[in-house]
């Protein structure tokens, strides 16, 4: 009989974070900043006020998604969950590999640049790593 081990990936620092192993392994929880890019499709949302609460240094959640037109495509969330769009297609191969391979990556907003009915949503993206 094989047993299998399901990892979900979206809710590991916060298992950690909310419970007491959390107090002992937090502090080794490091993040590597890997890449500068932006967020790509923010234009195709159809909820964009929640472009107007992000702020500066705001984390945000990587998860990979099954796309029929990408199959490297890479959402990115906020940390309620609400989708803000994609890592570029120019950019995602690397991430999500990394991904594929049960590694745990983040992002943060860098800078947000308003280019008169455009926001540009600048981010550097991270490996969590413990």
């Amino acid at each position: 009989m094989v047993s299998e081990l399901t990892v979900k990936q979206e809710g590991k620092i916060a298992v950690i974070e909310h419970n007491e192993l959390g107090n002992i392994i937090k502090p080794l929880v490091k993040e590597i900043h890997l890449f500068d890019s932006y967020i790509a499709g923010t234009t195709h949302l159809s909820d964009k006020s929640v472009i107007e609460t992000l702020k500066t240094g705001d984390s945000l959640v990587l998860l990979r998604e099954d796309n029929k037109f990408d199959s490297n495509a890479v959402m990115i969330l906020t940390q309620d969950k609400k989708k803000l769009g994609y890592i570029p297609e120019k950019d995602n191969i690397i991430f999500a590999r990394l991904m594929d391979a049960g590694k745990l990556l983040s992002a943060k907003i860098s800078d947000i640049e308003q280019k008169g009915s455009f926001t540009k949503l600048a981010i550097g993206i991270y490996l969590v790593d413990f």
